[in-house]
C-alpha cells in the first residue's frame, strides 16, 4: 500500500456475448445470487433497498448506480456495522463479446491474504456470470 491511497487490482473477464445481454443480466439485482456469491445466496426488496443475506457478512444492503448506457455496475455494499464499500465494475464492449471488470479495493487493515481471497472470490463470480451469460 501506498500512502496517497488504497491498492487496488482491477480483475476482468471476457465473455462472448453483446455488451447489452451482459450489462442487462448483471444489472438486475435479483439475478445476483447466482453469480455473486459473495454476496451471499439471497437477495430481497424491502423498502426500497435491495437486502442481501451474506452469511460471513450477516445482512447487508446493497445499493446499485442507476441503468444506464455506459455499462457502469458499480454498487455499494453497507455492512451491518454501517461502513460501506464501493465497488466499481464495468461491462465493456470488446468486438462482439464484452469484458466485465471488478476494481477490488484493500480495506484498511486487510491481510495480503485476505485481499488475495477477496480477489479469488470476485474472479469465481465473474467466472459464474460468464457461465451463465453464454449459456442464455
Amino acid at each position: 500500500m501506498n500512502s496517497t491511497g488504497r491498492e487496488s487490482r482491477h480483475i476482468g473477464i471476457r465473455i462472448d456475448r453483446p455488451v447489452e445481454a451482459v450489462y442487462a443480466y448483471a444489472s438486475d439485482p435479483a439475478h445476483l445470487p447466482a453469480w455473486a456469491k459473495g454476496l451471499g445466496g439471497s437477495i430481497e426488496k424491502i423498502d426500497g433497498q435491495w437486502v442481501a443475506d451474506s452469511s460471513p457478512l450477516g445482512r447487508v444492503v446493497v445499493s446499485f448506480a442507476p441503468h444506464n448506457e455506459l455499462g457502469v455496475l458499480d454498487h455499494d455494499v453497507t455492512l451491518p456495522s454501517g461502513e460501506t464499500v464501493h465497488n466499481p465494475v464495468r461491462v465493456i464492449a470488446d468486438g462482439t463479446g464484452s469484458e466485465v471488470v471488478f476494481t477490488l479495493r484493500r480495506q484498511p487493515g486487510m491481510s495480503d491474504a485476505d485481499f488475495r481471497r477477496d480477489a479469488d472470490m470476485v474472479a469465481a463470480d465473474l467466472a459464474r456470470l460468464k457461465g451463465l451469460t453464454e449459456s442464455a
